[in-house]
């Protein structure tokens, strides 16, 4: 049986270039490669594309009905870096599954979670 060995999501926007600004100029990210309606954006070991949205399905805005979750190393670090500079989705908080994270919206509004567990 084939082996599934990564997911790269797809981000459509018809603001190609400023979503490329957001995610390296406010997150850090960097611009691998960028055509006319189309970017890749890395960090670590995240890779996310953005596009222009695909002209055989209808666009308004963001589709994704749930979030993006990024685990790391430091989310106070990161919450401390973005809080006063993004659009918070949710603060910072321990919940009771395990996790210490928050949420931001992106220029698009997609939801980015970051966290970590708490034990750490």
């Amino acid at each position: 049986m084939a082996k599934l060995t990564s997911i790269t999501p797809m981000f459509w926007t018809t603001q190609v270039k400023a979503t490329v600004a957001f995610y390296t100029e406010v997150l850090g990210f960097e611009c691998g490669a960028m055509e006319e309606g189309w970017a890749v954006l890395l960090r670590d070991e995240i890779e996310i594309m953005v596009a222009y949205p695909n002209p055989n399905v209808p666009f308004d805005g963001p589709m994704f009905t749930g979030s993006f979750y990024i685990n790391t190393t430091n989310v106070n670090q990161l919450w401390e870096a973005w809080k006063d500079t993004c659009t918070i989705c949710y603060p910072i908080d321990n919940f009771d599954y395990g996790m210490r994270e928050f949420a931001i919206y992106d220029n698009n509004d997609y939801i980015l979670q970051f966290g970590q567990p708490v034990n750490q």
